[in-house]
């Protein structure tokens, strides 16, 4: 396997580590439907949350967050609305990002972005 497949599968397992410490209930994870995939899709607060996890190895040209464009952002809505389809029981939804800095020699850096509109 490619070493930008290992570090992406290493990035989502940090993201639902992160998110089950701030008490988030995993549902889905790479959910997917057509060629639209959603990282992970869990509960808080009885609200169903889809987040987007972006990490890189270090902040040197941007930050993680900022490779989430407005194509990627309608993309993902595409994948909730047909998600949403299947399980028509929830009607509360928040997109997110979450935002992982893997810093060499020093602890990750998790940003969570919650209520993310374009």
């Amino acid at each position: 396997m490619a070493s930008h497949n290992d570090f992406g599968k290493q990035a989502e397992q940090m993201a639902v580590d992160f998110l089950l410490t701030k008490g988030y209930e995993i549902l889905h994870r790479n959910w997917k439907h057509s060629h639209y995939e959603i990282d992970i899709i869990g509960m808080k607060d009885k609200i169903l949350r889809i987040v987007e996890v972006k990490a890189l190895q270090s902040t040197d040209v941007c930050f993680p967050e900022e490779s989430v464009t407005k194509k990627k952002f309608n993309y993902l809505l595409k994948a909730a609305d047909e998600f949403l389809y299947q399980h028509p029981q929830y009607t509360d939804v928040r997109f997110e990002i979450l935002s992982i800095t893997i810093h060499p020699n020093n602890q990750p850096e998790y940003f969570l972005i919650e209520d993310v509109y374009f």
